[in-house]
């Protein structure tokens, strides 16, 4: 049996040969590559000529043994100089965007319930919460589609396997639906209100928003514990 490690998401597949493609990130077969064990220098095929139990070799008192850094997946790629680059290997290496898609996807859940809350109570307490939350969504997108491409374009190389394309399309859904749920709200006061004849059409724009996060919070996980 052998270790094979995907290149691009890190997913380690035990067998002859490595997968057609990846399970995690839909990586190609040729992106993989084999995981080889450090090699103790230890008895490696030694035997005496009585045909008994291998001899151990003993080690060398002039070369140390050599060790093998545990293999911890795709690692992000070296910014050499410059304020910017080193401000972008930060990012990767504090996983600024892991930490940051956590609080426009935690708040865009409670909009989404306050408004539903809103139109079935008539609430106009929980609309204004409601709107609120939303207008906070919307300025922190920006910042989390950034973090976002830094990390594809330095960890994971910019892969545009079927996983990724989804994470992208996804992503740019929750940023568009967002804003356009916003403007709309803005201009229309009172699109929840029953006598607005499209508010059902605003709710599914709501709602259609909230299935984006979802699966784009879903592929996320799945990269990082690649499940």
């Amino acid at each position: 049996m052998k270790n094979w490690r995907c290149k691009v998401c890190g997913y380690i597949h035990k067998g002859p040969e490595p997968p057609d493609k990846c399970p995690v990130c839909g990586a190609d077969k040729s992106e993989f590559e084999e995981v080889i064990e450090p090699s103790t220098g230890i008895g490696d095929g030694l035997q005496d000529d009585s045909g008994t139990d291998p001899v151990p070799e003993a080690p060398s008192a002039t070369s140390p043994p050599v060790t093998e850094a545990p293999d911890s997946g795709p690692q992000p790629a070296a910014f050499p100089g410059g304020f910017f680059q080193r401000i972008f290997g930060l990012m990767l290496k504090h996983h600024v965007h892991p930490v940051s898609v956590h609080i426009p996807n935690g708040v865009l859940p409670v909009s989404v319930i306050f408004i539903i809350l809103a139109v079935f109570l008539k609430s106009n307490a929980l609309q204004t919460a409601a709107l609120y939350n939303m207008v906070f969504v919307v300025l922190t997108v920006p910042f989390v589609l950034f973090s976002g491409y830094i990390e594809w374009r330095n960890r994971y190389n910019g892969a545009l396997t079927h996983l990724f394309i989804a994470k992208i399309i996804a992503a740019a859904v929750v940023a568009l639906t967002s804003i356009m749920a916003v403007v709309w709200w803005i201009m229309v006061p009172d699109v929840l209100q029953a006598a607005y004849p499209a508010r059902w059409l605003f709710i599914t724009l709501i709602l259609v928003m909230l299935i984006a996060a979802t699966v784009s919070g879903f592929i996320g996980g799945k990269l990082v514990f690649k499940d």
